[in-house]
């Protein structure tokens, strides 16, 4: 069973419980008022979404290898409600990731790299170890026989 076919409201929820916990991983003051990305219309309800979001991004780095902030950009955008207008595609927001990458880096999670041609960064063996053991503690789903 992979990390992938984990349920991921599940898998996140216990992160961000962990993630909370470290000093160094902390919601900046503008965190209050800011949208994630220019195609939503008013900013996050839950007060803890700074949490969520930072395990949310470690978990796209331990699947997708290393990913800079332009990928995950486009991985957290979404299409805006223009009106009568055809609805448009907008990235989400480098200041939010690059924030929370930046605070990964200070604990050690996660790190710079460069592999071939693709820079970005990648979960660190500490990284990989508390995504591991969150992962063990989820319920897994069952696969249906028919």
């Amino acid at each position: 069973m992979k990390i992938q076919n984990t349920p991921i409201n599940v898998l996140l929820d216990n992160t961000s419980k962990q993630l909370k916990g470290i000093k160094e991983i902390t919601p900046p003051e503008w965190a209050k008022f800011v949208k994630t990305s220019a195609a939503r219309e008013r900013p996050p309800v839950e007060k803890d979404w700074w949490y969520a979001r930072a395990a949310s991004i470690l978990r796209k780095l331990y699947i997708y290898g290393p990913i800079g902030v332009n990928k995950l950009k486009r991985k957290y955008g979404g299409k805006k409600n223009r009106g009568h207008k055809p609805e448009r595609y907008y990235k989400g927001s480098g200041k939010i990731i690059r924030t929370i990458l930046q605070q990964l880096e200070k604990t050690g999670l996660i790190e710079k790299t460069k592999k071939d041609s693709h820079h970005g960064r990648i979960l660190t063996s500490k990284g990989k170890s508390l995504l591991d053991k969150k992962w063990q503690e989820t319920p897994q789903k069952e696969k249906k026989s028919d």
